[in-house]
């Protein structure tokens, strides 16, 4: 782990000294220089997990796809939104957009008295271990998601945002990204309060997330695998998640939802808050409003179209709610 950590410190440091610094001061932008240097380590982890997808899951879906891809336009804007995310131009735009205020708001906590709790110091010697406070991180952060995730399809406005992901009838390992940006905004400001909360690291928030969203291109592979009976109830298979993605369960909420395996990494949630289903297989995906017999709805087929109508479904409900007030 620390041979690990020392190449990546090297990584950042290289790239940063000899790429971006030069760059940043060229372009009069030395003030961002401490926020550039963060920002590098998120480039890093996407190149990374780039890597593993073209070099690893790529190959994986070659080899036992669940379909054949016929709608290759639409995979390529959900590539365009791996790369956004992966890349760090999303996450970019947050360190000099959003990252300052609640660096502000969590300075001013403290200096008020906020104590700092430190979770990983939880069991002196113990939680304090590398792999271990890790892997209570990722426990503790794929809660949060299970419950974001789930209040995605039972709040109606959260919904109207979330359906852009649920619209991509040709799941492969890059859809996992295929999200509105609004959408991404409020999720990372949910996970930026609990990491700061419990007291992740920057270093380790950026593992945290690198893992999270690796398990999530693997689980939204065009892969016909699954784990097994006592697997599937330990980690999140392709099948468990295309379950989830499934057109014949998947509807608009309307007071009453029909949605299951809501988990990212562990289907313990799931099945503690019984919403797992293990009983799926490998069947259509996309939101049942889309099928021609159910209106066709059109969700977008360009990445802006799908922005706009996530504003447009969001102002819609807006509207509507105003004039039932």
């Amino acid at each position: 782990m620390d041979t690990f950590n020392h190449l990546i410190g090297m990584a950042q440091e290289g790239l940063f000294e000899n790429l971006i610094q030069p760059v940043l001061y060229k372009l009069g932008l030395s003030s961002v220089i401490e926020d550039a240097y963060d920002a590098t380590l998120w480039l890093i982890a996407g190149l990374l997990q780039i890597a593993v997808l073209v070099c690893v899951i790529g190959p994986l879906q070659r080899w036992r796809p669940v379909e054949a891809i016929t709608d290759r336009r639409a995979v390529r804007v959900d590539i365009l939104y791996t790369l956004i995310h992966r890349l760090g131009l999303f996450r970019v735009a947050l360190f000099f957009a959003i990252d300052p205020f609640w660096d502000s708001i969590f300075g001013s906590l403290h200096v008020w008295g906020l104590p700092t709790f430190q979770l990983d110091n939880l069991w002196p010697g113990v939680t304090d271990n590398a792999l271990v406070s890790l892997a209570i991180y990722l426990l503790v952060f794929d809660l949060v998601e299970y419950l974001y995730h789930r209040a995605q399809h039972n709040v109606e406005w959260m919904w109207a945002l979330h359906a852009v992901h649920h619209s991509q009838r040709q799941m492969t390992m890059w859809s996992d990204n295929r999200n509105h940006l609004l959408d991404d905004v409020l999720h990372d400001v949910v996970i930026v309060i609990v990491s700061q909360l419990i007291g992740v690291a920057p270093a380790q928030f950026v593992a945290i997330v690198a893992i999270l969203q690796l398990v999530e291109s693997f689980s939204h592979a065009n892969l016909r695998v699954h784990f097994g009976k006592l697997g599937e109830r330990l980690i999140v298979s392709p099948r468990f998640h295309r379950e989830h993605h499934g057109i014949a369960y998947e509807t608009t909420p309307t007071g009453k939802v029909v949605g299951s395996n809501y988990a990212v990494i562990f289907p313990i949630w799931d099945i503690l808050f019984r919403s797992a289903r293990f009983d799926g297989g490998f069947g259509p995906t996309g939101i049942a409003d889309q099928l021609p017999e159910a209106g066709g709805r059109d969700y977008g087929e360009t990445f802006l179209a799908q922005q706009w109508l996530g504003f447009k479904r969001l102002l819609r409900l807006g509207r509507r709610r105003t004039r039932a007030a």
